[in-house]
């Protein structure tokens, strides 16, 4: 296992050089098409992971590599963080509250691509020159309390009374109606975790 861990770590650190590498006010093309090829190939590497051992969590390769195993799925298509998420909830240990933050970025981040309400608070949508406000919240009311119960740092009721109220009002931001505008999948127009 130590051969995956290194790999996972390796990987990793490829996914923040990349987007390191973005240019944070106008970001090229061509920026955007290395962060893809890393984000392919890392998808594909976690697959061929899962498939042969399931979910690398702590308990198989380490803290570090495991979460470079969630840095990796939270860029992997939506589809793929859908069907990795039961699989990561599955190897969190509760007691470790890395892995649990790490499940409720996740989590949220599979509420957004499904236009569901997020339960953490980790998701939000920005757009230039207009700022960042929430994803739709699941229970606003009682947002900071799930967050303080995971080790999240509570946000600010400000932030939380500026949550998109729902995902018809992002899609009227946008300037598209609900019924033709699919959740994003690109991170162009999301910001999220803190590992970016």
């Amino acid at each position: 296992m130590e051969i995956l861990r290194r790999d996972l770590l390796h990987r990793a650190e490829t996914d923040q050089a990349a987007r390191k590498e973005l240019d944070s006010s106008h970001p090229t093309r061509l920026q955007w098409q290395r962060v893809r090829e890393v984000d392919v190939r890392n998808t594909a590497f976690l697959a061929s992971v899962i498939e042969r051992v399931g979910w690398p969590g702590a308990g198989l390769v380490g803290s570090a590599a495991a979460r470079a195993a969630w840095l990796i799925a939270q860029h992997a298509p939506a589809e793929q963080r859908a069907r990795w998420l039961p699989l990561l909830a599955a190897a969190v240990d509760p007691d470790d509250d890395v892995a649990v933050r790490d499940h409720a970025y996740l989590a949220d981040r599979v509420a957004t691509d499904t236009r569901r309400p997020q339960r953490w608070g980790t998701q939000s949508l920005c757009f230039p020159g207009k700022g960042c406000r929430l994803y739709p919240l699941e229970d606003p009311a009682s947002l900071n309390t799930r967050r303080q119960l995971i080790g999240l740092a509570r946000l600010s009721e400000a932030d939380i009374a500026a949550a998109y109220p729902s995902y018809a009002s992002i899609d009227a931001a946008r300037g598209v109606s609900s019924a033709s505008s699919p959740a994003p999948s690109s991170r162009e127009d999301r910001t999220d975790d803190p590992a970016g």
